[in-house]
C-alpha cells in the first residue's frame, strides 16, 4: 500500500483524506513546518506523515501499556515506558556540520543527541511540558505537539 494509492483513490476515498495544504496544526504555526497535508513540494513530510500513521497504529494496538504517546497519552512520560513523540530535525540539524552524514542521518544524530542532552542535563521534563495556554494545551491534545518546542 502507498499513500498515493489512498490519494488516487487507487483504494479507499482519497478526496475524504486529503486535507487542506493550508490548513497547519498549532505546533507547526510556532515552528513555521509544513503542514502535514501540504504534499508534493520539496521539504514535504506529507507523505511520511500519512505513511507512518498506520504504523503507529500498529504499535499501539501491538504494544498496549509498553508505550506513552507523547503527548496523547498525557504530557508527562510515565517512568520504564518507551516514549513515541513528534520531532522537528529542523530544530536541531544546524548545531553541528554534517560531519559526513547524510542529511537525514544527521538529522537522526542531531535528535537523539538533543534527547540525550536534554536527558542528561535534567531538562527532559521541561521539553516534554511546553507552557501553552489552556485553550493551547486543549488544542495540543487533540492535534498533537513537537517535543521542544517551548
Amino acid at each position: 500500500m502507498y499513500v498515493d494509492f489512498i490519494r488516487d483513490a487507487v483504494y479507499g476515498n482519497g478526496a475524504a483524506r486529503t486535507g487542506d495544504s493550508h490548513w497547519r496544526r498549532l505546533t507547526e504555526l510556532k515552528t513555521k513546518a509544513k503542514s502535514v497535508f501540504h504534499f508534493d513540494v520539496p521539504g514535504s513530510v506529507a507523505k511520511a506523515t500519512h505513511a507512518g500513521l498506520p504504523w503507529l497504529l500498529y504499535l499501539r494496538r501491538n504494544l498496549g501499556g509498553k508505550v506513552h504517546f507523547w503527548p496523547f497519552d498525557g504530557w508527562t512520560p510515565p517512568p520504564g515506558k518507551s516514549v513515541i513523540a513528534e520531532v522537528y530535525p529542523s530544530m536541531f540539524n544546524k548545531i553541528l556540520p554534517l560531519q559526513g552524514h547524510t542529511r537525514d542521518q544527521h538529522d537522526a544524530f542531531m535528535i537523539t543527541e538533543f534527547l540525550r542532552w536534554a536527558d542528561l542535563s535534567g531538562r527532559l521534563p521541561q521539553f516534554c511540558a511546553p507552557q501553552l495556554s489552556p485553550e493551547d494545551r486543549r488544542t495540543a491534545e487533540i492535534e498533537g505537539w513537537i517535543l521542544g518546542v517551548l
